[in-house]
């Protein structure tokens, strides 16, 4: 029982000096893999290639096309998702959220992902409530 004990302290003890990733990132890289700015060019979501690959901010990030990649490479706070691609909605609770590449939407020029297509649906209805909310979260969340 001694042993059980020790060992849950030292796991909650490094696990609360864990930093947590600004960026969402999965083992297909950031975003799950998908082409932030194919979202505004092309208007839909989609898989960026092995031979596309930039890393910015430590994290790998796919591009489905040399166009939308180098286009990143000069402006990636332009098409990089709001709050490091983690779930728009979960940030203004407070929360950091996986999400869903097919589940997003661009306001006023700005990327934002969801959980899923029933949270975004939940997010739209007062969006612009939840990115205030989120925004002022942001610094907290992701300390």
């Amino acid at each position: 029982m001694k042993t059980l004990t020790s060992t849950l302290i030292i796991l909650l003890t490094f696990s609360s000096f864990a930093q947590k990733s600004k960026i969402y990132t999965t083992t297909d890289g950031a975003i799950k893999g998908y082409d932030p700015v194919a979202y505004f060019v092309q208007g839909e979501p989609v898989k960026g290639e092995d031979k596309f690959t930039f890393e910015w901010k430590d994290t790998d990030w796919y591009f489905g096309s040399q166009e939308n990649l180098d286009a990143f490479k000069e402006n990636p706070e332009k098409y990089a998702p709001q709050f490091g691609g983690y779930c728009a909605y979960g940030v203004s609770k407070g929360a950091l959220y996986k999400i869903d590449p097919e589940a997003w939407k661009i306001v006023e020029g700005k990327l934002y992902l969801n959980y899923s297509k029933g949270i975004q649906k939940k997010w739209e209805a007062n969006q612009t409530e939840f990115i205030k909310e989120a925004e002022t979260n942001w610094p907290k969340v992701i300390e």
